[in-house]
C-alpha cells in the first residue's frame, strides 16, 4: 500500500449525548430500494468479508477505481444485464445527483461504493413482532386466494380486518434495526475501505477523509451535517491541504459512540411516545392521521407541523390508514424528499409533486398518481391497485391484481411473488407535470413501461414473502393492458394551480392512440344522438338521469376516470 503523510491525529472527542438537532442515522435509502433478491450477491456472513476484500483486489487491478458492468459480471460470476442492474441501482440510492450510465450507455461506480453496496445485500429486514392474539392465517385469508402460504403475514386484507398493523415495525423499530446491523458489522467495513500503510497495529489501516465520506452511503446525520465535518478527525481540514488519513480504530471508535447514543436517544424517544400516545409531534405519526373525513382534502396544516418539529429527521412523509377517501399532496404538503403511501384502502392518492423516492406498500383497492419521482418508485404488498407513475425506475414486489400506468426511464423491476399484473403506458398530466420531470431528471422522451426485468420469487432480505426451504423460481412477470381497456385518468383541475404541461408528455404507443382515437369518433356519435332526440323537458330530465347513473356504475365497475366523459357532461 502506499505510504501516508504523518502527523498525530486527535483523540476522538466522546460522543456527545444525541439530540434531536444532530443524530447519526442509518442512511433509509440505502436499505430500502438498495436491496436485490439475486442469490449471487448474497454472501454467507460467516465469509462475506473475505469474499468483499478479494472482490475488491481483483476489481482494483485494473484502476482507477471505478467498476463497469462488465468487469462486475465477471467478478461475480453474473449476467451482464444483472451486473447493469446492481450499478444501476446502486446510482439510484447513492446520496448525490443519479448521473446515469456513461457516454457509451454503460453504468460506472466507484469501489468503494460497490464494496458497500455488496456488503449491505447481507441485511435481513426485521419482522412483525408476535403477538399471542395475533389471527392465523385462516382466519384472514380466504382459502382459494392464489397467495395461500406466501405473503399472509403482509397482505392488506389481514392488516385491515385483524388491525394487526400494530404488531409491524415501527419506522423506528426499523431504523434502530439498521443501526444495530451497522454497529455490529462497522469493523468489518472499514476494513474493507481502509488503505494499508507502514506501521504497526492500529496504525497499519488508515481512511482518508474522501473514503470516509462514501460511509455517507450507509450513514447520515439528522440535519444533513456531511459526516466529515462532524467527525473531529477531519472537521474544519483545509481544502487546500487534505487531512492526513487516520487509523481505522479511531474512526471505528467514533461511528461506535455515535450509534450508541442514537440508539439511547431512539429507545427514549420511544417511552416518551408511549407516554403520550399518538402525540400530533411525533414525526412517527402518519400526516393522515389527524385528517378528518371529508371526501378530498389536503393535510398542508398536518405536513406543517411535521416539518416545524425540530425532531424530525427523516425526510419522509407519510400517507396512511386512509379509507375511502381522496387525498392530494403537493409540494407544500411533503416534507423533505420521500413519500410513503401506506396500508390504504379504497381511495385515490394524488401526489403532485418532484419527489426522490416514493413507497406504496400494503394498499388495497387504492388509485395512486405519483407525479415526478426522480430515483425509485417501489410497490410492494398491494393488491387491485392501480398505480399512475412517472419515474425514472418502479420496482413491483409481491402484488395481485394490479395495473401499473407507467412513464419510466429504466425498465420496470418486478420481483416476489406477484399475480396477475399489468402494465400499460403513463396516462395522465397536471400542470405542473413537465416542470416537475424536468426538476427531477425524468425524461419524458424515453419509456421502457413494457420491458419488465424479472428476477426470482424468493427474497434472501425478507423471511415473511416465502416459507423457509422454498426453491426459487423466476418470478410472474406482467401483461400489456389490452389497449381497448385504456384510458386517459383525469386529474381534476382545481387540484393544481396553473402550468405550462396540457397533455401526457410521454408518447403513447400507436395501439394506444388508435384506441383512443377510436374511443373519441364513438363519444362524438353518443353526444350527436343526443343532441338529436326531439324530448320535451321530463324526459331530458329521465334521460340525464338515466345517462349519470349508468356512468356512475361503469366507474365503480372499472375504477377508471375517464377523461372524455367528464369533461363532456
Amino acid at each position: 500500500g502506499r505510504r501516508a503523510p504523518r502527523r498525530p491525529a486527535p483523540t476522538p472527542a466522546p460522543a456527545p449525548a444525541a439530540t434531536a438537532s444532530l443524530v447519526l442515522r442509518p442512511r433509509r435509502e440505502s436499505f430500502e430500494h438498495g436491496l436485490l433478491p439475486i442469490p449471487k450477491l448474497v454472501f454467507p456472513e460467516g465469509t462475506l468479508t473475505q469474499t468483499l476484500a478479494q472482490l475488491r483486489a481483483k476489481l482494483a487491478a485494473p484502476g482507477p477505481g471505478r467498476v463497469g458492468a462488465a468487469a462486475l459480471a465477471e467478478a461475480l460470476q453474473i449476467p451482464a444485464d444483472q451486473a447493469a442492474l446492481a450499478l444501476g441501482t446502486l446510482a439510484a440510492v447513492l446520496p448525490g445527483d443519479d448521473d446515469g450510465p456513461a457516454a457509451d450507455g454503460a453504468w460506472e461506480a466507484d469501489l468503494r461504493d460497490v464494496l458497500l453496496f455488496l456488503y449491505i445485500q447481507s441485511y435481513k429486514r426485521l419482522v412483525p413482532r408476535a403477538h399471542k392474539d395475533s389471527p392465523s392465517v385462516a382466519d384472514v385469508w380466504p382459502s382459494t386466494s392464489a397467495f395461500d402460504g406466501y405473503l399472509s403475514a403482509l397482505s392488506p386484507i389481514q392488516l385491515v380486518r385483524s388491525n394487526s398493523r400494530r404488531f409491524m415495525p415501527s419506522q423506528a423499530d426499523e431504523e434502530a434495526h439498521q443501526l444495530s446491523y451497522l454497529q455490529k458489522h462497522m469493523a468489518n467495513v472499514l476494513t474493507l475501505l481502509a488503505d494499508s500503510v507502514d506501521g504497526e497495529g492500529d496504525e497499519s489501516m488508515v481512511l482518508t477523509m474522501e473514503t470516509f465520506e462514501h460511509l455517507g452511503f450507509l450513514l447520515q446525520f439528522s440535519e444533513g451535517t456531511p459526516l466529515s465535518q462532524a467527525a473531529p478527525f477531519f472537521a474544519n481540514s483545509d481544502p487546500d491541504m487534505p487531512a492526513a488519513p487516520v487509523p481505522a480504530t479511531q474512526v471505528h471508535d467514533w461511528i461506535l459512540q455515535n450509534i450508541a447514543s442514537s440508539l439511547e436517544y431512539t429507545a427514549e424517544k420511544a417511552i416518551t411516545k408511549e407516554n403520550n400516545q399518538r402525540s400530533v409531534s411525533d414525526p412517527d405519526v402518519a400526516m393522515a392521521d389527524a385528517v378528518t373525513n371529508t371526501r378530498i382534502q389536503s393535510s398542508s396544516s398536518t405536513g406543517a407541523s411535521v416539518q416545524n418539529n425540530p425532531g424530525y429527521y427523516r425526510n419522509t412523509s407519510f400517507v396512511e390508514g386512509i379509507s375511502k377517501t381522496s387525498v392530494v399532496k403537493h409540494g407544500s404538503d411533503i416534507k423533505g424528499h420521500s413519500i410513503k403511501v401506506l396500508n390504504c384502502h379504497d381511495s385515490v392518492i394524488y401526489i403532485l409533486a418532484p419527489l426522490k423516492y416514493a413507497t406504496v406498500y400494503g394498499c388495497s383497492d387504492t388509485t395512486v398518481v405519483l407525479g415526478a419521482i426522480g430515483k425509485v418508485v417501489k410497490v410492494e404488498h398491494c393488491e387491485r391497485v392501480q398505480i399512475v407513475a412517472a419515474s425514472k425506475r418502479i420496482c413491483i414486489a409481491n402484488c395481485r391484481e394490479c395495473i401499473f400506468y407507467l412513464g419510466v426511464n429504466h425498465q420496470p423491476l418486478i420481483v416476489g411473488d406477484n399475480h396477475k399484473l399489468q402494465v400499460a403506458p403513463f396516462n395522465t398530466y397536471y400542470p405542473q407535470l413537465g416542470e416537475h420531470l424536468a426538476q427531477v431528471g425524468v425524461d419524458p422522451n424515453v419509456n421502457k413501461w413494457d420491458q419488465p426485468f424479472v428476477l426470482g420469487v424468493v427474497d434472501p432480505h425478507d423471511s415473511l414473502s416465502h416459507p423457509a426451504g422454498v426453491s426459487d423460481v423466476q418470478a410472474e412477470s406482467a401483461t400489456c393492458l389490452d389497449p381497448d381497456l385504456f384510458t386517459d385518468f383525469l386529474i381534476p383541475s382545481w387540484f393544481e394551480a396553473e402550468g405550462p404541461t396540457k397533455y401526457n408528455p410521454f408518447t403513447l404507443p400507436e395501439v394506444y392512440w388508435a384506441s383512443q382515437r377510436k374511443k373519441n369518433a364513438s363519444l362524438e356519435d353518443i353526444q350527436k344522438n343526443i343532441r338529436e332526440l326531439e324530448l320535451d323537458d321530463n324526459r331530458k330530465k329521465e334521460l340525464a338521469c338515466a345517462l349519470h347513473a349508468q356512468f356512475k356504475d361503469w366507474l365503480y365497475a372499472f375504477d377508471l376516470t375517464p377523461s372524455l366523459f367528464l369533461e363532456s357532461m
